[in-house]
């Protein structure tokens, strides 16, 4: 631990966050810094008997659920367990809109923080939630990244989507003095082309990371352009990857272009922080001390699931059992880190891009994404589902991609998805990404299957 991070772990954080902005960021930190340690059984009883204090708020405060569940015959005494929690009705988006007041706790209408999430379906959501769930938010996030060696005060770069629109210089000398004294440089993700790579390659260089934290989708592809210009940038410690799932194959190609492990996160905007992979990266361990995160629908362990979120924090607008768009699978296994907290064996994209055929089964977004992988001269893609019967296929090659390749595509395809499914490739100079910055590798635009 360098100098400047134990100063500012142990001075100047604690100056800021404590001290001038009075909150309790650090406090919770230590709480759940303690519980990671706790057997699973333990882990699992301080979960249900957080969400049980919920629950009676809930019941006690909050008019949507107070008029819910006396319609439903529900009440917060009846549910003792986890299992009895899976038997309330899943949230949906649609209904956190309709009713958006509705879900206000008595009193707490003045005193929300709100953000929305980016709407990549069209329809962002506004939400809100209270200070103390927002610092325990933050807490979660420092242990979860601090398990890959992203630790506060640590000397690192982000790749990441920047600010909308021009800032007035004021705001932004205040965000440089912000991010210098965390240690960080930011790198906006939403810049980057072809043409640029060898700058951001050179801005690496020039900070000299320990650790390097990004969108998955601009960290592949630096990573590509690494590989294939034989260029070498100063290597950090590790590499985090967030705001998209990383597969296997994109987690290799980051290895070996920065020379370091590479790890996995999963969050969405709602909670921030959902699960993390520890220095064993033998799964993501989830935040299961601050949330109860279910997966609707998987039978067996080894099954994908519907991600449903409960944040035990936020008293101020309580989403239960809110379902967020993502798919993902649980493991059983034992980390041998020793963390009492549950794994997740993979996050699996988003349900609605789950790519659907006429003879009604359901491909995983991931699926796609592990079969193109070692197509020669594929560079990047994104398949489009918008008619039950075509997928629509968009190619950045390179020299190395000929019909050979073409035709492998073709038939594996058919192989997959049947021949009553046409199949329209074409190959582009560039694929956008989404406006936070993300590649969306699959995307389905077809109506939610009736459930």
């Amino acid at each position: 631990m360098s100098a400047y991070e134990q100063l500012f772990r142990h001075v100047l954080y604690p100056a800021y966050e404590t001290g001038l902005r009075r909150r309790r960021t650090l406090a919770w930190l230590a709480g759940y810094e303690r519980d990671q340690w706790l057997a699973p059984e333990q882990i699992r009883a301080l979960q249900l008997q957080r969400l049980q204090d919920l629950l009676r708020h809930c019941e006690q405060h909050v008019p949507w659920y107070r008029r819910r569940w006396r319609e439903l015959g529900i009440a917060a005494a009846d549910i003792r367990s986890l299992d009895d929690y899976a038997r309330l009705p899943v949230l949906g988006k649609d209904e956190i809109r309709e009713h958006f007041d509705e879900f206000k706790a008595d009193g707490w209408h003045d005193h929300l923080l709100y953000k929305a999430t980016g709407g990549s379906t069209g329809q962002p959501l506004r939400f809100g939630y209270t200070r103390e769930s927002n610092e325990r938010r933050t807490a979660v996030m420092w242990r979860g990244y601090g398990w890959a060696g992203a630790r506060m005060g640590r000397r690192t770069l982000f790749l990441w989507g920047g600010a909308v629109g021009e800032p007035q210089r004021l705001h932004q000398l205040k965000e440089r003095m912000y991010h210098a004294a965390f240690a960080r440089r930011m790198l906006n993700s939403f810049h980057m082309t072809d043409a640029n790579l060898g700058e951001y390659a050179d801005a690496i260089d020039a900070y000299r990371p320990e650790v390097i934290v990004g969108y998955v989708g601009p960290l592949v592809r630096l990573a590509q352009w690494l590989l294939e210009n034989r260029r070498t940038v100063a290597r950090p410690a590790s590499v985090l990857g967030a705001a998209e799932a990383l597969h296997g194959f994109q987690r290799e190609l980051i290895e070996r272009a920065f020379g370091c492990p590479a790890y996995n996160t999963y969050g969405c905007r709602e909670v921030m922080l959902i699960a993390s992979e520890c220095e064993h990266r033998h799964g993501l361990h989830v935040n299961a001390d601050h949330l109860v995160v279910e997966l609707h629908g998987a039978a067996t362990p080894g099954d994908s699931g519907e991600v449903l979120l409960t944040d035990l924090s936020n008293y101020g607008m309580p989403l239960l059992r809110y379902a967020n768009g993502d798919m993902a699978t649980a493991d059983t296994a034992a980390c041998p880190c020793g963390r009492g907290l549950p794994l997740l064996a993979h996050v699996d994209g988003r349900r609605l891009d789950a790519i659907r055929t006429p003879d009604g089964r359901l491909l995983p977004g991931e699926f796609f994404p592990h079969m193109l992988k070692d197509v020669p001269g594929l560079r990047r893609f994104q398949l489009v589902q918008r008619r039950l019967d075509r997928l629509d296929l968009a190619l950045v090659c390179d020299e190395r991609f000929d019909d050979a390749s073409m035709a492998w595509i073709r038939r594996e395809v058919a192989r997959v998805a049947g021949d009553r499914v046409a199949l329209d490739c074409r190959i582009v100079d560039d694929i956008p990404l989404t406006p936070s910055g993300k590649l969306r590798v699959t995307v389905s635009t077809l109506a939610a299957p009736a459930e």
